[in-house]
């Protein structure tokens, strides 16, 4: 390891790069409610969005730059003034803790076919995008994107071009996930050496590698065994395609294997991570892999007989880490129906949430439902209940009543009644379909005055027993091209299933009410947004 005894720099760009994905996107609340929890787990920068790229984003960004506490807070901008400006104002709250990063391909490959620039201008655009940076902020970031294909000669060019124009990082994306292990490493010690910034700890090389060849959280690792002492990553790994570097395999890698990460170390709460993944997996509407590295389900499972007999006389036989240290444990006593509001309201707080009196007012009054229908409410219950709270959207529609016949030897058919916002009257109507989830979906498309096409749907019991609450996640193309995602929760699935669709309609129709379909702002998203 180079540069041992120092303290790996965590950089985590769920909210920027993570919800990129298709469907993926989140709203205000949603945001800040991850933000809340990143700075749980003590990551050491949230990149909160692309100031310029929305309205949406801009005040994503000013809001957790203002509200959350600790990490430092980075607005992504491309060297272009508006976008800089943008950036600036938005994490203008955050104070000393606020950051700008810049942006400009340098690749043959896009200053050719993408910029039509040589390499002069684009090392040009370079300082003069970091020297406008730093008129708002002492902490300014530099991505040459596609870093990993541009020529390294050219890129020691940029790097020093960058510092001397008061660049304090210099990030090396991996844009398209093109690297492999030991080149990418290789480029990182070149770098390293060349630039005698990084060895003076005057500037800090980053990572940001993405997993088209499954080897983002390989090529990190690599980098920081060369030098390297900032990683940019996302919870679960998600991003773009095929995604990010995952946070919790890099953290957990340098935690378990010291005699390798010598001497180096992060300040993350690992018995946080868990609780991270959960949550950015509901709030994102996407799935966490069964056979995931530490946060899936089968992380910490053993099947094979041999294995359990090794497990009962000694646990590190096969287990190379403790899962309690990664937030994997038993869980509180349940909650009874019987329990009152200020203790549902006192599991809430330690499970970490922050929520208004009227939200506690109206997960409560859902609590006494679920309690009616079931002995016990688990903590995994309740905070599906809440985070169902968080990613509610103003209601153009609600669930007054559903009715379903279904059978295999009937048509399925499905009454649902729906009230509208503001309207006293409720309206009622009736679909067939292929089963009753379909019949409910139809009958809420004629009373919505909606089409949307179903493209994923996912059911998942929250927690255990028969009675378990059951989660359904859909994605929704309602004729913008761009998915929509919804989320629902009951002890019935069918139930549950006609919440998330709602869900998704509202979603739809608040977007489309705010300027446009699949745009919080009407403004058209750019194809990339960023390293």
């Amino acid at each position: 390891m180079k540069n041992k005894n120092q303290r790996i720099i965590v950089f985590d760009t769920t909210l920027r790069d993570g919800e990129q994905c298709p469907g993926a996107s989140m709203n205000l609340r949603e945001k800040l409610e991850v933000a809340r929890q990143l700075a749980r787990l003590k990551v050491d920068v949230i990149e909160a969005g692309f100031p310029v790229i929305s309205d949406g984003d801009f005040t994503a960004v000013q809001t957790i730059a203002r509200e959350i506490k600790g990490p430092i807070i980075a607005g992504l901008a491309r060297c272009v003034a508006k976008d800089i400006d943008a950036a600036g104002h938005a994490v203008k709250p955050a104070g000393r803790r606020g950051r700008i990063h810049v942006f400009l391909a340098t690749s043959k490959i896009h200053r050719e076919f993408k910029l039509g620039k040589a390499q002069d201008e684009i090392i040009r655009l370079a300082v003069e995008g970091v020297k406008r940076a730093k008129g708002f902020v002492d902490d300014v970031e530099f991505s040459p994107e596609d870093g990993s294909r541009t020529e390294p000669d050219f890129l020691i060019q940029v790097c020093k071009a960058a510092i001397k124009a008061g660049a304090t990082t210099i990030n090396i994306p991996d844009t398209v996930g093109w690297a492999v292990p030991d080149q990418f490493g290789a480029l990182i010690s070149q770098l390293h050496e060349a630039v005698p910034e990084f060895q003076s700890g005057k500037a800090v090389i980053s990572v940001h590698c993405h997993n088209d060849l499954g080897l983002a959280v390989a090529n990190s690792l690599a980098a920081l065994a060369n030098g390297a002492r900032q990683v940019e990553c996302t919870i679960n790994g998600i991003g773009e395609r095929a995604g990010n570097a995952s946070l919790e395999e890099i953290v957990m890698a340098i935690d378990t294997r010291k005699d390798v990460y010598t001497g180096v170390a992060c300040n993350i709460n690992t018995r946080e991570i868990l609780k991270s993944s959960r949550l950015v997996s509901r709030m994102s509407g996407l799935a966490v892999q069964r056979s995931k590295a530490i946060v899936g389900e089968n992380a910490f499972a053993h099947s094979s007989g041999i294995h359990q007999d090794g497990m009962l006389k000694k646990r590190e036989t096969y287990e190379i880490m403790d899962p309690k240290r990664v937030g994997w444990g038993g869980t509180e006593l349940p909650l009874t129906k019987h329990s009152g509001r200020a203790a549902v309201a006192a599991r809430m707080r330690h499970l970490g949430f922050k929520m208004s009196d009227t939200d506690i007012t109206s997960i409560f009054a859902r609590f006494k439902e679920i309690g009616d229908k079931k002995k016990f409410v688990y903590d995994d219950d309740l905070r599906t209940l809440v985070e169902g709270q968080i990613t509610e959207v103003p209601e153009t529609w609600s669930l007054e009543y559903l009715n379903v016949t279904s059978g295999n030897q009937t048509v399925p058919t499905a009454t649902v009644k729906l009230k509208r916002a503001g309207s006293d009257q409720a309206m009622i109507d009736a679909g067939t379909g292929d089963g009753p989830v379909d019949a409910a979906l139809k009958a809420i498309d004629r009373l919505t005055a909606t089409r949307g096409i179903l493209i994923d749907y996912s059911l998942r019991a929250v927690s255990q027993g028969k009675d378990a609450l059951g989660e359904v996640t859909i994605k929704a193309d309602f004729g913008s091209g761009e998915l929509v995602t919804g989320k629902g929760a009951s002890t019935d699935v069918i139930e549950a299933s006609a919440r998330a669709y709602l869900n998704a309609v509202n979603r739809h129709l608040n977007e489309k009410a705010e300027g446009g379909v699949g745009s919080k702002s009407g403004k058209v998203r750019p194809a990339r947004k960023g390293p």
